[in-house]
């Protein structure tokens, strides 16, 4: 089944928080959208949830978790520290997400603390890389004009993200904007592409 963006309808700013449906229900990423809606848009589609796994700790990002957390008593994985951690997420570990293993490859730049989950036909890309936002429309990439982010590292990262995305991926599900069926491998190329020119994404 293909994960259900359940902070799709909101009015505010948000990530996107994909709920993967399947052997391990898991929600990537709790977006910032209004929490009982979001809470409720979950249980239209399953009745439990066995983990939140995190992109990254920006606020858009985790605006919702702790009603998440505590509506399904579920287990957190994130890269890096939290107070409600229960699983670590280490460079090259993996995890259930769905019915997929996923890798977890740390993709910083955006955020220190920036993973990407990769499958065999699927990638959560959370920040790193979008198909389209109010920069490019086919392969951008996240912001990197805020205090402690990196446009060298993130460029690094997508370069590491190319090298680790199998050849049978063709879906890509991104921290904003659509998701994406097709050619992946082309769209992170063309955002490193853009990165690489080291212009300001934002005029």
């Amino acid at each position: 089944m293909e994960p259900v963006n359940v902070t799709g309808d909101s009015e505010s700013f948000t990530s996107n928080a994909w709920l993967a449906i399947g052997e391990e229900n898991v929600l990537v990423d709790a977006g910032s959208a209004d929490a009982d809606a979001t809470v409720e848009e979950i249980r239209r589609h399953v009745d439990d949830l066995a983990a939140v796994a995190l992109t990254h700790q920006h606020g858009d990002h985790v605006g919702s978790l702790t009603e998440v957390l505590d509506e399904f008593s579920c287990r957190l994985y994130a890269y890096g520290d939290h107070p409600r951690l229960d699983v670590d997420l280490m460079d090259g570990g993996t995890l259930k997400i769905g019915d997929e293993e996923c890798t977890v490859v740390h993709t910083p730049g955006h955020a220190d603390d920036h993973v990407s989950f990769v499958g065999d036909t699927r990638v959560y890309t959370g920040d790193v890389c979008v198909y389209s936002d109010e920069a490019y429309s086919d392969g951008s990439y996240g912001r990197t004009d805020m205090p402690g982010q990196s446009r060298e590292d993130l460029i690094d990262s997508l370069r590491v993200l190319l090298r680790e995305l199998p050849a049978s991926v063709d879906e890509m599900y991104p921290g904003h904007g659509p998701s994406y069926r097709g050619d992946v491998h082309e769209v992170v190329e063309r955002a490193l592409e853009r990165a690489e020119r080291r212009e300001p994404k934002y005029s």
